[in-house]
């Protein structure tokens, strides 16, 4: 009985340690104990208005001629409204772009002006971005790409 007892409570203190840890270090700042993510609109608010409107517009309205290469031969920065493409995309490849860029994300010579922002703010901070974007949607487009993300998601 007493070794029954003494291993309980070896197995009580290795999944508080392991909680603590994962509490610690092993979630970004977004998720819940569920492992769901809850997103700060606000904050992700305030990133679009300091990192993203510059180009992609104070109104999400993007660029104009954003579907006309410059000289350059980038592309402008397109909306992030519903007249844009933001919406065909799943999650993983809007974090993924906003992330690293889209040259790196795109790969094979690629040219774009899109920067990364990865090394500047979180993905938990990225996240808060990408569903701010997505309350400006109407209900039609926010539909139509949480069903694109879920498809995404069930292959992977």
């Amino acid at each position: 009985m007493k070794i029954g007892k003494l291993a309980l409570g070896a197995l009580v203190l290795a999944g508080a340690a392991a909680a603590a840890i994962w509490f610690a270090v092993g979630r970004d700042a977004g998720d819940t104990p569920a492992g769901h993510y809850t997103p700060n609109l606000a904050r992700g608010a305030a990133i679009y208005a300091e990192a993203c409107a510059s180009c992609h517009g104070a109104d999400l309205e993007g660029q104009p001629n954003w579907r006309t290469p410059k000289p350059d031969g980038r592309l402008p920065a397109p909306p992030h409204d519903e007249t844009g493409h933001t919406w065909h995309h799943p999650d993983r490849v809007l974090l993924g772009i906003t992330r690293v860029g889209t040259a790196a994300y795109v790969g094979d010579g690629y040219q774009s002006d899109m920067p990364g922002f990865g090394e500047t703010y979180s993905d938990a901070e990225l996240r808060d971005v990408l569903e701010w974007i997505k309350t400006q949607w109407p209900e039609r487009e926010r539909q139509a790409q949480a069903e694109i993300t879920a498809r995404d998601e069930a292959t992977r």
